[in-house]
């Protein structure tokens, strides 16, 4: 593994410890905002879904982006055609401060994915105290065992799981645990080290009736064009955009890229 990520790790143990002994703050005043539809959102069959991240930094970029409003750029990347938000929270390591996703949620219309390194079911209650419509949930750090009891405990939380992997065991394992989303992350969490490529191995292996989401390593129009072209639903960029001089064009320009149909056959049914 990683050392990247056995530190990060390590940090999530400790932050489920403290949230067990502590318990989860009440940060909602009057009416919680309803549950928003995550798949719906990112799987038009007319088009591929820019799911647009909020990441401040990462472990091996360093600081990414000066911006520290998280309110401004969900507005930003809102009023610019992205079909939800991805929002980072891991403090230490991306910058992210789960604070902010209640203050997102209530500026947006567009469902918001929680995005950290989720391995407790603790986590899960805490996102959707928080306002998280969907959960991401990464294959290659959980067990079979506490993947599928985590994407369990999302849906009766009416919260829609994303389910990361990487190669064909990952994916296996997600399929075996109820996964309806499969994340195809482009990272090897080894060595850190992208390639697109990864995708367009695993989309292939991916049952027709599930939604496919493409991410890291993506940035240009060209690339979602061709992600489309092999069937997926759904890019989620944040470095891209987050470093972008004019994020406003970059997020036009990966959602107008995205406003084709998919590859045949690989389009969702809407009723």
């Amino acid at each position: 593994m990683n050392a990247h990520l056995k530190k990060i790790l390590a940090e999530k143990r400790r932050e489920v410890n403290r949230i067990r002994k502590q318990g989860i703050p009440v940060v909602w005043h009057g009416d919680m905002p309803s549950i928003r539809d995550f798949p719906y959102a990112i799987s038009s069959p007319h088009k591929v879904g820019l799911i647009a991240e909020i990441k401040f930094a990462s472990p091996t970029a360093g600081r990414i982006c000066q911006a520290t409003d998280p309110v401004h750029i969900a507005r930003l990347y809102e009023g610019h055609g992205a079909a939800a938000i991805s929002y980072l929270t891991d403090k230490r390591f991306f910058g992210g401060d789960l604070r902010g996703l209640p203050r997102i949620k209530t500026v947006v219309s567009l469902p918001i994915l929680r995005k950290d390194f989720i391995i407790d079911e603790v986590q899960v209650v805490e996102s959707a105290v928080y306002g998280a419509d969907a959960v991401l949930l990464i294959a290659r750090i959980l067990s079979k065992v506490q993947l599928k009891d985590l994407v369990e405990a999302a849906k009766a939380l009416h919260m829609c799981p994303l389910v990361e992997v990487h190669d064909a065991r990952d994916l296996d394992k997600a399929l075996s645990c109820g996964a309806e989303i499969i994340g195809i992350n482009n990272r090897n969490l080894d060595t850190f080290e992208v390639d697109l490529n990864t995708t367009f191995t695993l989309r292939p292996m991916v049952p027709e009736e599930c939604i496919v989401v493409s991410e890291s390593g993506i940035g240009s129009a060209e690339e979602v064009r061709r992600l489309g072209e092999a069937g997926v639903h759904a890019v989620l960029v944040g470095t891209a955009i987050m470093k972008a001089q004019d994020m406003e064009g970059k997020v036009r320009e990966l959602a107008s890229a995205g406003g084709m149909p998919l590859g045949s056959g690989q389009g969702l049914r809407h009723n």
